[in-house]
């Protein structure tokens, strides 16, 4: 019996690992949120079956495949690419120093590729405030939801637009939030301030 858990278990895993891999390429190749890439993976692996929770890889799993993806068929442009954006990235965290900018996502991660955007978080006394800034700058932006970071079910403005010939989304936070901001899971960065953000760029020159 215990043979036959042991197989069992290795079985998952690896169809954990193939629906990761196969997520990387999503992500990677056609810019694929981790959410969409997931599900089509999973498609993609299994077919019609329909898929258990305990099959499906996190987040964290995915993102070290984006990882091995990157280095072993985008070496020679990947890392240009990475130190182009998060150039970009500090350039605007410094206009926008007044709302407290953390950067997040795939140019903070080190998994940035062709079809990844910039992604920062602001902290202001309103939403407002930031689109006025911007707007008196003529910085023409959309605007959407996201989800607040630790209250899922509340969700925050996010203003979207193109800057340098990059996409940048602006998720705007209340200035009692950025305590919490500053709080991340063991093992990963999840945000990263200007300073942080300065010292990556210099580890990438």
């Amino acid at each position: 019996m215990r043979a036959m858990a042991n197989d069992f278990s290795g079985s998952q895993e690896s169809l954990r690992a193939e629906i990761a891999a196969a997520a990387a390429r999503l992500i990677v190749e056609h810019g694929a949120d981790y959410a969409s890439a997931k599900r089509k993976a999973a498609k993609q692996v299994l077919g019609g079956v329909k898929v258990r929770g305990e099959i499906m890889p996190g987040n964290a799993q995915i993102e070290d495949e984006v990882r091995v993806y990157n280095e072993l068929f985008l070496g020679d442009r990947q890392p240009a690419r990475l130190l182009r954006l998060r150039t970009l990235a500090l350039q605007l965290m410094s206009e926008l120093a007044h709302f407290s900018p953390y950067l997040t996502g795939a140019v903070l991660n080190g998994t940035a590729g062709q079809h990844s955007d910039i992604h920062l978080q602001l902290f202001a006394e309103s939403a407002k405030e930031v689109e006025i800034y911007l707007l008196n700058r003529k910085v023409s932006f959309e605007v959407s939801e996201t989800a607040h970071f630790s209250r899922g079910d509340e969700p925050v403005e996010t203003v979207s637009f193109m800057w340098q010939q990059e996409g940048v989304h602006l998720v705007l936070y209340e200035i009692d939030d950025l305590r919490g901001a500053r709080k991340g899971q063991a093992g990963r960065v999840e945000r990263a301030d200007i300073e942080m953000v300065r010292a990556l760029l210099g580890a990438l020159e």
